[in-house]
């Protein structure tokens, strides 16, 4: 309950300001600090594109701490291991429980590790992925066929899976599209700005669906 008043009191106080997001610190050896550029790219083309009033200096947090309550919205992503403690995990779930949102992007070899990790947070949830009708595709630009596919990496398709608590959607985990990769500076891999565009509308489309915006 401490944590659900804290998240609330400073969610409502951002509410008039700019409101901050956040990269998620995590153990186990895996890259939490990849694409530096795409989240503070993805917030300059949200607050252009769809009217948000995010902080273009987006934060760090670590899995454990409870300055995570500040962060509406927290991104996480790597390509390798991911471990929660036990109390990390507990926290997260607090958080999550609490209104928070945690969007995971595997950036290419992240999935069984952040999978077992996330069975720590909700131990009695499995991952379900997302129909393309579900609205965080259309909530501010419309993917009939729901995640697009960014980078090839397997050649698999892409998917949108996600955790629910209480009927929200509380974690959503995208894999075989990695958009953080095309949120980057253009120069960073060379997409297509096609491609591109794809990879920033429906990273608006995940801000709005959880700002509500």
């Amino acid at each position: 309950m401490k944590h659900l008043f804290t998240f609330l009191g400073l969610l409502l106080t951002t509410t008039f300001f700019a409101q901050d997001i956040a990269v998620l610190k995590y153990n186990g050896g895996g890259d939490w600090y990849s694409n530096p550029t795409s989240l503070p790219n993805l917030v300059k083309f949200c607050n252009t594109e769809i009217g948000t009033a995010l902080n273009e200096k987006t934060a760090t947090v670590e899995a454990g701490s409870i300055d995570i309550f500040q962060y509406p919205f927290v991104h996480m992503t790597g390509h390798g291991n991911v471990v929660f403690n036990t109390e990390e995990a507990l926290n997260l779930r607090n958080y999550l429980n609490s209104g928070g949102f945690l969007h995971i992007d595997d950036n290419y070899g992240m999935l069984p590790y952040v999978t077992k990790a996330l069975k720590q947070v909700y131990p009695n949830q499995d991952l379900v992925e997302l129909p393309a009708n579900h609205p965080i595709f259309s909530s501010a630009f419309n993917f009939k066929k729901g995640l697009p596919k960014i980078h090839e990496h397997d050649g698999k398709r892409p998917q949108a899976l996600g955790l629910f608590h209480d009927g929200r959607l509380v974690v959503l985990l995208t894999v075989e599209s990695d958009l953080g990769d095309g949120w980057e500076d253009p120069e960073v891999h060379n997409d297509p700005e096609e491609v591109r565009l794809k990879a920033l509308q429906m990273g608006a489309n995940i801000i709005k669906f959880v700002f509500g915006n």
